[in-house]
């Protein structure tokens, strides 16, 4: 872990704590066709990518409405709504120091990147950060394309990155970019779901530092 010089961030569920309004948005779905509503333990066993699958698994029925539609009504609420939900606790004072060691900060987010950059300056994230990738899409589908073109174009080695998420699918991408990966339980999968990753589970970011301490 020495070689690190790079720490890549998800976004939804990892720095921003979402959780409970993409649960609340789930459930309004579900009760617009009429259908069972999940709890958050419920949510974050099925929660996944790609969302289409997830949308099934919470028993949406796209013959009553498409994907595309639900992901534009979606969107359309949960942009301005994500602005009250806060980050986790001391996510700020974490990433500063993290950076005062040092480490190059990056966001890599399957949201699309107006949003993103949206959301990253309401929440003052856009100075502390080096990079932010989004998708040009609203449909969430992957991220991987973008984190290897970006390190192709910065010549930067899956070696000297970590990667911070909250999901298998993060784990996933770590794979594709050959990195280090790190997860985090207190976003949108549970840590019985996470467990099936071969990486360290972290109750959320603010633990980095005391890990990272121990690793060098």
């Amino acid at each position: 872990m020495n070689s690190i010089k790079y720490i890549f961030f998800d976004f939804n569920g990892t720095l921003i704590d979402d959780v409970k309004l993409c649960l609340d948005l789930l459930n309004e779905m579900l009760r617009n066709q009429h259908k069972k509503e999940l709890s958050i333990l419920e949510y974050k066993n099925i929660f996944c990518f790609p969302i289409e699958e997830y949308y099934k698994k919470a028993g949406i029925d796209f013959s009553l409405e498409s994907f595309e539609s639900l992901s534009i009504k979606f969107i359309n609420k949960y942009q301005p709504m994500s602005m009250e939900c806060g980050l986790f606790p001391n996510t700020i004072d974490t990433l500063n120091k993290l950076k005062k060691l040092g480490y190059k900060l990056i966001i890599l987010s399957a949201s699309e990147k107006n949003n993103l950059l949206e959301q990253c300056n309401h929440y003052k994230l856009t100075e502390i950060f080096d990079d932010i990738l989004g998708i040009d899409n609203i449909h969430a589908r992957s991220k991987v394309n973008i984190a290897i073109n970006y390190c192709k174009n910065n010549n930067i080695n899956g070696d000297e990155i970590l990667f911070i998420g909250d999901t298998l699918h993060d784990y996933e991408v770590s794979k594709e970019l050959e990195c280090h990966s790190y997860l985090v339980s207190c976003g949108h999968q549970s840590k019985e779901v996470l467990s099936k990753a071969n990486t360290l589970i972290l109750d959320n970011i603010t633990e980095l530092l005391e890990v990272l301490n121990g690793s060098n």
